[in-house]
């Protein structure tokens, strides 16, 4: 076995990525044995976090690719195994930062991840179709980001995004499904079918405590949650369990809409949670021939952030409005985020505007204590 040649293989083995955790295999213990033979075929020994792990094909191929690149290889081979007990229990520790049991990575007074809570006062404006393109939007620019559909009631998101796979457990550790370089949670892909959830308060806080607490999602830059409409049990614990939390708040341009709207975003009165700001959907559109069709009228928005300033006291600024387009529906039904298939539509570019105004804000480090001495 020629060493130099094992050695470059692990050199390219380093470039492939573990599609949930979002790390080399090299780092999380994956690599096992790698042995070559004289011809030059090499064979890989891959040991898996788990014996059903949904993304086991897309590993063996991009270890077969990256191994045959490597100096000396003329074809490349995969032997599959498993994690032992011992060696899972070290990567979750690993994972974990040695932290010892569950914790809430996102309530650490050290944690820089923007967790935005997308909050309406009533249903149907559009909620969920903003969370996840807006979540789409910055993960294509760089960030690091999760979702977490808090709408345990009425999951939406996993459809929205197009997720069907369900997420791998690494024993009582979670890792959740990624599309569109978004890891993503939810209560619909612990569900068969169409089933309905039928939980009280108790039960509802402690499923956003297990995603926030089970679910690995690593080191992100934004956290956006998808909350229920109106401002009940869920709205309240992720007030509770992520106090560094902001609100975005989701209207429609109809006076009805908007004024329960307001609502939503005074919660933040009672919850000593920010407003980051206001996202006004189905926005007046302009159609082929110049004319705008204002259907569920204008200006909603504007109110909404003009009256949360005024009541707050503190300047809640309207993000934008997002016209009414039939290619954001279209998207939606597709499971395709319209930023991405469509990003020069009205709404693909107007949701891509409003991605861009969370993402400048960047991570903060105002008010945090930092882990330094007077020497």
């Amino acid at each position: 076995m020629n060493t130099e040649t094992v050695e470059s293989i692990r050199r390219h083995l380093e470039q492939v990525m573990d599609p949930e955790l979002r790390l080399p295999i090299t780092q999380v213990g994956m690599v096992g044995e790698i042995d070559v033979d004289d011809d030059g075929t090499a064979e890989v020994q891959i040991k898996l976090t788990t014996e059903a792990c949904p993304m086991r094909s897309r590993i063996v191929d991009d270890v077969v690719a990256a191994a045959a690149r490597a100096q000396g290889v003329r074809t490349a081979e995969v032997d599959l195994t498993v994690m032992s007990p011992e060696e899972r229990a070290e990567l979750k520790d690993r994972l974990r930062g040695g932290e010892a049991g569950k914790v809430n990575p996102f309530a650490r007074e050290d944690s820089l991840t923007r967790v935005y809570a997308v909050a309406s006062g009533k249903g149907g404006v559009g909620k969920s179709s903003v969370t996840v393109n807006l979540a789409c939007a910055m993960a294509e620019s760089g960030l690091k980001v999760g979702i977490i559909d808090a709408d345990v009631h009425g999951f939406s998101i996993p459809g929205l995004m197009g997720i069907t796979m369900k997420p791998t457990r690494l024993d009582e550790m979670i890792l959740p499904p990624v599309a569109y370089g978004v890891k993503t949670i939810s209560i619909g892909m612990f569900v068969e079918g169409n089933q309905a959830v039928a939980w009280r308060g108790p039960m509802l806080h402690r499923a956003v405590e297990q995603f926030l607490t089970d679910v690995h999602f690593g080191d992100l830059d934004v956290l956006l949650l998808d909350l229920p409409p109106g401002t009940g049990d869920i709205a309240i614990s992720v007030a509770q369990l992520l106090p560094g939390s902001e609100l975005l708040v989701v209207t429609t341009p109809q006076a009805a809409a908007s004024a329960i709207a307001e609502r939503a975003g005074s919660l933040s009165e009672q919850t000593g949670q920010h407003i980051a700001g206001v996202v006004e959907n189905m926005g007046p559109m302009t159609l082929p021939d110049g004319t705008v069709l204002d259907l569920f009228g204008s200006g909603g928005g504007a109110t909404v952030a003009q009256s949360l300033s005024e009541q707050l006291d503190a300047d809640v600024p309207l993000l934008g409005s997002v016209p009414l387009d039939p290619a954001l529906r279209e998207a939606g039904d597709a499971g395709e985020p319209v930023v991405l298939s469509a990003p020069d539509s009205a709404a693909g570019s107007a949701l891509r505007q409003i991605a861009s105004r969370l993402a400048a804000r960047g991570r903060s480090l105002a008010g945090r204590s930092l882990p330094v001495t007077v020497t």
